[in-house]
């Protein structure tokens, strides 16, 4: 019979040989980081990693994050080797492997399991994607958050629901990231002791060695952030690996690094370098590798007698019992607080609960109105009263983005009241998208909130939102020239357009108060979607709704909001978002007593409009009306396909300046004159042409 040491080095090795074949037959890929970290993340997973393969969406699981996304033939062949199995939109546990080896044969191909980096919903057991460096870390920092949040809301006296550890694994890309840093100091300030990041210090990037770019003392860094830092010399040595995981465990008030000094190559006779980290090892790499491992030479993708059974015993039945204890005790507190059980299958299924929309507010008609930052904190509020498991905050702006909960059971996330709901995530947006994404990972629905200038900071994971199709909520104030007096630096042009140049992202410009109230509506009930709110500092007239139509017209991204005056076909369509709708009322009114019938067309989210039928886009947007005028105060980019090339648009075709807001709004021509006036030469074009 095989000792068990001697299993650990076979199932390492064979971990390594997996993924030398994976990158081998793929011809592409990272094999240096897979085998050099394989040590730690079989120590990890066999050992500690309290996570079913059967389950891989237990409430309670361990949390793995592959930070270094580049190894990604490293979680792959830890998915077929432990068993891991599939998991269906609808949540339901299939009996399919989540990786055959099949799969590992087809890394890197198109339609794989295996895909080059990991990506969340495609292959189960994959708890985020990551790839970008430095993302993968931050993401856990709000997976951390949320199980903190989780534990103080539903554990009771005797029902331990929520105690799961979030290990992520990162490399020396990572810690070079700013959002790594800014995550980090997050974490540290929360102490999040349920926090356990892995540094991967093999001291090599795609460049060369890391001592032409890196060389500050990253433990050093991390104490001073207020983490408690762990070295393990050596990642082959599987005992001293042991015992900086047991470390973390003990651990109560900080979260913890545990820096791994590990080889490119493992220190095999393959050569300890840039390209063994970036490129594949060719026949001749592969064969040394193979040799120096005891693993046969010539045989691809080959898995020795006993390594798969072995992981059963391990991480199989570990988990498998953790995970059936837990559903045994579930089952009772069900019995106890069926309430909070309650709560937790629709958190779980991302059901909202019954009358969540009760108290969302309507809005009287007031020409005076108020800003939309200042509507949707109210609508947020009212949604949050109703939504227990809405949680979030600002990265430092709060009093600005209006995004506070202030009634009486709300509270603060802090390390000594964990189940607040406001948090304080300080001048880090990229750190804030971040968490917010960790944390729709762990079905919570949370949002996080700044300025839309700032928007650039956190555009990578707004992206990644996206990307992995979680209703991440983003909310954008101050959101066009209308800023004033701060200027250029603060007044934003082309965020609008990136933004909605993003698939998958909803982004919602609301016109008034009601529009809020709408979107939010539309936003609360998403479940596969970040959505993007963008709204005004400034105060904008509350539309008196028996004169227009209802502002439910949000739902479909775009609707007639006011016919011309006679009701037939009009001579120009006026389009706006945002802060420019009333105005384009105002150049309707004005061109009426002209005789020219101008039809006004809100457009808050362009994206669900585009997904309406033909019939219902023709109905609001005639093919035979060609004189049409978009309004924004934003990059004209974008809007040609609305007002095709006969229309025009008022828009930004510079940056802004530093001058109150009207002087502003006069100076780059968002007036109700310069509105009519385009409109008057669209139409008087147009009837030219009709007449030859």
């Amino acid at each position: 019979m095989t000792e068990p040491d001697s299993l650990d080095t076979l199932a390492v090795n064979t971990l390594r040989g997996l993924c030398i074949d994976a990158v081998e037959q793929a011809n592409s890929g990272h094999p240096g980081t897979p085998m050099g970290i394989a040590p730690v993340a079989y120590t990890l997973w066999q050992k500690f990693l309290r996570f079913d393969p059967q389950d891989t969406i237990w409430l309670n699981r361990d949390r793995f994050v592959l930070s270094e996304g580049h190894a990604s033939a490293l979680l792959w062949s830890l998915l077929y080797l432990t068993g891991v199995r599939a998991v269906d939109p609808d949540y339901e546990v299939l009996g399919r492997p989540a990786v055959t080896l099949e799969d590992l044969k087809t890394f890197r191909q198109l339609d794989s399991k295996c895909p080059g980096h990991p990506e969340y919903r495609w292959t189960s057991g994959v708890e985020t994607t990551t790839g970008p460096l430095g993302q993968g870390v931050a993401t856990s920092v709000g997976m951390a958050i949320a199980g903190r949040w989780l534990a103080a809301r539903y554990n009771q006296p005797g029902f331990t629901l929520f105690d799961y550890d979030v290990y992520a694994l990162a490399g020396d890309g990572c810690m070079m990231e700013g959002v790594s840093a800014e995550a980090a100091s997050l974490a540290g300030h929360l102490q999040l002791a349920n926090l356990c990041w892995i540094y991967d210090s093999n001291r090599i990037t795609i460049e060369g060695y890391t001592d032409i770019t890196f060389t500050e003392d990253v433990a050093a860094r991390f104490l001073a952030y207020g983490w408690n830092v762990v070295t393990v010399a050596d990642a082959n040595d599987l005992d001293a690996v042991g015992r900086a995981f047991h470390t973390f465990r003990a651990e109560t008030e900080r979260p913890t690094l545990v820096v791994v000094h590990s080889h490119i190559g493992y220190g095999s006779p393959v050569e300890d370098t840039p390209k063994a980290h970036g490129s594949p090892l060719g026949p001749e790499g592969v064969r040394a590798a193979k040799r120096f491992l005891g693993l046969p030479e010539d045989e691809n993708f080959h898995v020795p007698e006993g390594v798969p059974e072995h992981f059963a015993r391990g991480i199989g039945a570990r988990g498998g019992e953790l995970r059936d204890g837990w559903v045994e005790l579930f089952e009772s507190y069900r019995r106890a607080y069926p309430a909070f059980a309650e709560e937790l299958s629709r958190i779980q299924r991302r059901e909202l609960p019954e009358g969540w929309d009760t108290e969302l507010p309507e809005f009287p008609a007031d020409e005076k109105g108020l800003a939309t930052r200042e509507s949707s904190g109210q609508v947020l509020n009212a949604l949050a009263r109703r939504v227990p498991w809405l949680v979030g905050g600002s990265a430092d702006l709060a009093p600005s983005t209006k995004t506070r909960l202030e009634f009486d059971d709300a509270g603060d996330f802090q390390a000594a009241t964990p189940s607040g709901r406001n948090l304080h995530l300080g001048v880090r947006e990229h750190a804030s998208a971040a968490v917010a994404n960790g944390m729709a990972l762990t079905k919570l629905r949370p949002y996080w909130s700044g300025f839309l200038i700032f928007s650039d900071y956190a555009k990578a994971a707004i992206r990644l939102s996206a990307l992995m199709e979680i209703p991440s909520i983003h909310i954008f104030t101050h959101d066009s020239i209308g800023v004033g007096e701060d200027g250029p630096t603060h007044q934003p042009v082309e965020q609008l357009a990136g933004l909605r140049a993003m698939p998958g992202l909803l982004v919602f410009r609301p016109a008034d108060a009601n529009e809020v109230t709408e979107t939010w509506r539309v936003v609360a009930r998403l479940h596969h979607e970040p959505a993007a709110l963008v709204l005004s500092r400034q105060a904008l007239p509350t539309l008196d709704r028996s004169r227009f139509a209802p502002a439910s017209g949000v739902a479909r991204g775009a609707y007639v909001l006011a016919d011309a005056p006679d009701g037939g076909v009009p001579d120009v369509i006026l389009l706006a978002t945002g802060s420019e709708v009333s105005l384009a009322l105002s150049a309707r009114e004005e061109l009426a007593g002209e005789g020219i019938g101008a039809r006004v067309v809100s457009m808050p989210c362009w994206e669900l409009f585009d997904r309406q039928e033909r019939e219902y886009r023709d109905q609001v947007l005639p093919p035979s009306v060609t004189a049409r005028v978009g309004v924004e105060q934003a990059s004209t980019f974008g809007w040609e396909r609305y007002v095709g090339d006969r229309g025009a648009v008022i828009g930004m075709h510079t940056y802004g300046a530093s001058a109150p807001l009207k002087q502003l709004l006069k100076q780059f021509g968002f007036t109700p004159e310069r509105v009519a006036q385009a409109a008057r030469d669209l139409v008087a074009a147009a009837r030219r042409d009709a007449t030859g």
